[in-house]
């Protein structure tokens, strides 16, 4: 089964960084865009950045824009979320999910391209 598995959160004060990790297992990334969402506390969930197959990402949040930036490693089947200058508006539970092939980015649709929401991991960032 394909999954997805978010890791690299954790406590961080502000101005700090942090590196998540999507890693997925049975199945290759490869052909897929994945997407980064936050759930902030007591808000929906939204869109911040996609990672195409090629690598290359575009923002869906204009407060990522800058300090955010999407990369991913195909030997280690890994797509990543480097965050700096974290600020406590980015504390919330961040997932990954795959949403669409190529290049395309459907990070607007209510589920994944497949399979379902994983854990996230949670980012808190404090002072």
């Amino acid at each position: 089964q394909f999954q997805f598995a978010e890791s690299g959160g954790g406590l961080v004060q502000p101005g700090g960084s942090l590196r998540l990790s999507c890693e997925a297992s049975g199945g290759r990334l490869s052909y897929y865009s994945i997407g980064w969402f936050r759930r902030a506390p007591g808000k929906e969930r939204e869109p911040i950045l996609c990672v195409g197959n090629s690598g290359s990402y575009r923002y869906y949040a204009d407060s990522a824009k800058g300090r955010f930036t999407g990369s991913r490693d195909e030997d280690k089947n890994t797509v990543y979320l480097r965050m700096n200058n974290l600020q406590p508006e980015d504390t919330g539970v961040y997932y990954c999910a795959p949403v669409g092939r190529g290049a395309v980015c459907r990070m607007n649709d209510a589920e994944p391209f497949f399979g379902s929401w994983g854990q996230g991991t949670p980012v808190t960032v404090s002072s």
